[in-house]
């Protein structure tokens, strides 16, 4: 059964409103939330970024019934593994059992505020996975010392440990990364509908010996608006960054940066690859291609931090029963 969720997005709304958007997308039915977790937004139009896991812990307490996310959290520059477990942790508790902790490998955007400088990507990618093995020891509850190539943990134990054990959803691109982390991820994160990447993923997981089941995670813009003119405008003022593709994103280290990238986006290349106003069937096509590729979890981003009422108002209900009835 493919699972229909919503978006956090920490770059378009400040905490206050994050915590009532995630009560408010509870309550007109989606099925989990997920967190984006940023220093810093794409573009200075979006104008926000509060801290990622205060907003978990608050939306934790104040939901009751979907499943949480981050999505994604780096654990390698700006936090230190042992905090990330830590974290990860007391969310697990505070929720009851409802989140699942996702990684990658980050951004530069996000990671040089620290004053690390940006490693490769390969450097990057190892880097996550000694993260991982870290966290996963923390989580047993012993006590950890760890002298690895990028990480040092000194007598380190989480004193809280849930009852539910955390699973962990970590974001790839390129063959490397899914030899890297088949065998460390319970669940795919994904950032493109590709059939192929989904294929190599769970044949990736069967050749490491582990069980089939794991959940694919993915997530979509959208610009729901009653004026498709209005939505193109949104969409193209807030998320034309979303045109570089990754390879890009990952890279530029500024709002400035990211600016002068999409400077000759025009607001109809956003269009088309964003669905943009209040057509419900538009989206629905465009989700379409995300179940049709073989994700399970399927995020939706509706654009725009201050429109995100009316959409829970006008559009959310009606929007997840055509999903419902059009996926498999």
């Amino acid at each position: 059964m493919t699972r229909f969720g919503y978006t956090l997005m920490t770059e378009q709304a400040g905490p206050k409103e994050l915590v009532q958007h995630a009560i408010s997308a509870e309550t007109v039915g989606f099925d989990f939330e997920v967190c984006s977790d940023h220093f810093s937004p794409w573009l200075s139009a979006q104008g926000h970024a509060p801290n990622a896991w205060t907003v978990l812990g608050a939306v934790a307490h104040a939901t009751e019934r979907v499943d949480l996310y981050s999505y994604v959290t780096c654990p390698t520059m700006r936090y230190h593994p042992a905090i990330v477990a830590q974290q990860a942790a007391t969310v697990q508790i505070l929720s009851d059992g409802r989140f699942t902790l996702g990684l990658g490998s980050g951004e530069n955007l996000n990671e040089h505020v620290v004053g690390k400088g940006w490693p490769s990507l390969q450097t990057r990618q190892d880097m996550l996975v000694e993260a991982v093995q870290i966290i996963r020891e923390l989580w047993t509850g012993t006590l950890v010392d760890w002298r690895g190539e990028y990480f040092q943990v000194d007598s380190a134990r989480i004193w809280d440990v849930p009852d539910d054990p955390i699973h962990i959803g970590i974001s790839m691109t390129g063959d490397r990364s899914l030899d890297n982390f088949a065998a460390l991820a319970d669940h795919l994160i994904e950032v493109q509908p590709a059939a192929d990447r989904v294929e190599a993923w769970h044949k990736a997981r069967q050749a490491t010996g582990l069980p089939g089941g794991g959940r694919v995670v993915g997530q979509i813009p959208v610009c729901w608006d009653p004026s498709r003119d209005a939505a193109v405008e949104r969409a193209h003022e807030q998320f034309r960054w979303f045109s570089g593709g990754w390879a890009v994103n990952a890279d530029l280290s500024t709002t400035a940066g990211f600016a002068g990238a999409t400077q000759f986006v025009r607001p109809e290349d956003v269009a088309e690859s964003i669905p943009c106003g209040p057509d419900l069937d538009a989206i629905v096509e465009a989700v379409s291609e995300y179940w049709d590729a073989g994700f399970t979890d399927i995020a939706l981003i509706q654009i725009g931090g201050e429109h995100q009422t009316q959409f829970f108002e006008e559009a959310a209900k009606p929007l997840l029963e055509a999903l419902r009835s059009a996926a498999p």
